[in-house]
């Protein structure tokens, strides 16, 4: 499908033809150790959804730790002290279908903690990409995450919080690769 335009301005057509790019995702937790999540649809099939982490592509310049702190904000309205993001805990390189194409996404994963979350999420900082497929957020307790009967993306997070529970031992995980 290679006329279909690249998904967004962060994604370059890799040697193999195929889009990509470097993300930044965090795993932010509440008190109550609830991941937030958000809730997406496919563009071309809608009443297929999924869960995953608040993250997305690094731009030019970026660092991941920039790019992670920015899209917590841009997605959720939220604003993380940098002190409070830890990691890279993990790592993944993900192929998926996004927006009519198959796309590879390699990714890091930071952890943060917020003590009181507020109730209300700005998404004013949607892009029209995220506008025309994201449906929203939830809070997941680890029983919550293995209880869903929709995808959760990365598909380890359960095992990935259980290991993270009592704090990251600053060891990086590297997640299979997956194949969506």
């Amino acid at each position: 499908m290679t006329d279909v335009p690249l998904p967004g301005a962060d994604w370059e057509v890799g040697p193999d033809g195929m889009p990509w790019r470097q993300a930044a995702r965090v795993l932010l937790l509440d008190a109550d150790f609830r991941i937030l999540l958000v809730q997406a649809h496919d563009a071309h099939e809608p009443e297929r959804t999924w869960w995953f982490t608040v993250g997305g592509g690094i731009d030019a310049g970026e660092t991941p730790r920039d790019t992670a702190l920015r899209e917590v904000a841009e997605e959720t309205g939220l604003r993380l002290d940098p002190a409070d993001l830890v990691g890279p805990v993990a790592s993944r390189s993900a192929t998926f279908d996004f927006f009519a194409r198959h796309v590879r996404q390699d990714e890091v994963f930071f952890l943060a903690r917020l003590e009181r979350p507020s109730g209300e999420f700005d998404t004013s900082g949607w892009t029209d990409v995220e506008r025309a497929f994201l449906d929203g957020f939830g809070w997941f307790s680890v029983d919550d995450l293995e209880a869903l009967e929709v995808e959760v993306f990365p598909p380890e997070l359960p095992a990935l919080l259980t290991e993270l529970r009592d704090g990251w031992d600053g060891v990086l995980r590297v997640l299979p690769d997956q194949w969506d």
